[in-house]
């Protein structure tokens, strides 16, 4: 992988796990934890994707995927959080 394609795909990370976090609780987790979010939620996001034959491309379309899926991956912690609680 060049430094390029790294860099590229941290950002991606980051900025999809920093939307996830304003969608789903209306604010980032600070920037390591915003890249880890992103890039879980890009292999959900990815798997989910493929799984559906939805197909996008691009900068814009791999922010989708991967912000999609960190959504997906912050609400079921929410939800295993929730039912921990009772």
């Amino acid at each position: 992988m060049h430094i390029t394609s790294l860099l590229l795909f941290l950002l991606i990370g980051a900025i999809a796990g920093w939307l996830s976090g304003l969608i789903t609780r209306g604010g980032g987790f600070g920037t390591v934890w915003n890249i880890i979010i992103g890039t879980i939620g890009a292999l959900i996001g990815g798997f989910l994707f493929k799984f559906f034959e939805i197909r996008v491309s691009g900068f814009i379309g791999s922010l989708i995927t991967a912000t999609a899926g960190a959504i997906i991956l912050l609400l079921l912690i929410g939800l295993m959080l929730k039912k921990r609680r009772r």
